[in-house]
């Protein structure tokens, strides 16, 4: 499997591309970055050095990697915190250019727009372009529950009014959505769900919360997702191996103190996760 990954990278720590492509390597799949910033390191730090790169360069890029005659082979899109509507725009141009050379290629949007407790963090313009533009365009959404009140309009304090948020964005075009860090009425004080549906219906997968805060998370669980959902088609599948390798990794991190995700030291979790949370049917 080939994967083309937009999105941001940094030299330091685990966020965007940094954060999606060693996991989806060690999964034995080919990724193909291209970087829509370079930082030093993630903005949670207060300081950091670098810049947003230029919409033509994602162009460039993509036209570079389509003169060797090898998009038809790209199985899927995957896209992350965009700098700008206008990378945005070049963004959509790769899925595009990618689905013209292959038809049965699939486009993943993370909706990179904000998080409870921080609200919306992007620059303006890009929520508005990730609702009227990157959504409908994408066959598979990852939303965490912010972007997903932020996408449907809704306030999903309570399951029912998730999922009725996840058919809202389904019914503008993709065909699945997961949504990450998850509480509703129904969760657990000590716990955090993860809710993924498409048309076979929807599942839940619920794992114990974890007591530390880092980022990246969120990215390398877009990713093990969209891989899982393109090799085996089942959702339950893919948001059950995805969330237990995520937590595994977390867990890891935890017990370490670390301020950053072990992805590297905790490699294993992408192929074998040491616990295993089955999906919940929740019915069609």
């Amino acid at each position: 499997m080939n994967l083309l990954s937009i999105q941001s990278h940094v030299a330091y720590g685990h966020v965007g591309n940094a954060a999606a492509t060693f996991p989806l390597q060690r999964l034995g799949i080919e990724v193909w970055p291209i970087h829509t910033v370079q930082f030093s390191n993630h903005t949670g730090y207060g300081q950091w050095r670098g810049r947003v790169f230029e919409a033509d360069v994602i162009g460039e890029l993509v036209q570079g990697i389509e003169e060797r005659g090898v998009l038809g082979s790209c199985d899927g899109v995957l896209s992350g915190y965009m700098g700008s509507a206008e990378i945005g725009a070049a963004i959509l141009d790769a899925v595009t250019r990618v689905k013209g050379a292959n038809p049965a290629a699939h486009y993943c949007c993370d909706p990179v727009i904000g998080d409870v407790g921080r609200g919306v963090f992007v620059r303006p313009g890009i929520p508005e372009f990730m609702a009227e533009r990157a959504v409908p365009a994408a066959d598979i959404v990852t939303p965490n529950q912010f972007e997903l009140d932020h996408l449907s309009g809704r306030r999903t304090t309570t399951l029912a009014a998730a999922l009725a948020a996840v058919d809202d964005v389904r019914s503008r075009g993709p065909r699945a959505v997961l949504v990450t860090s998850l509480h509703t009425d129904d969760t657990p004080a000590d716990a955090v769900d993860v809710l993924a549906c498409d048309q076979s219906g929807g599942y839940r997968v619920r794992t114990p919360l974890l007591a530390l805060s880092v980022n990246g998370a969120g990215d390398a669980i877009a990713a093990l997702f969209f891989a899982h959902y393109l090799r085996g088609g089942s959702i339950a599948e893919a948001v059950s191996l995805a969330t237990s390798s995520v937590y595994g990794v977390l867990a890891r991190t935890m017990a370490a103190g670390a301020r950053e995700i072990l992805l590297v030291a905790a490699q294993n979790e992408f192929v074998a996760p040491s616990r295993v949370f089955e999906a919940e049917h929740l019915g069609s």
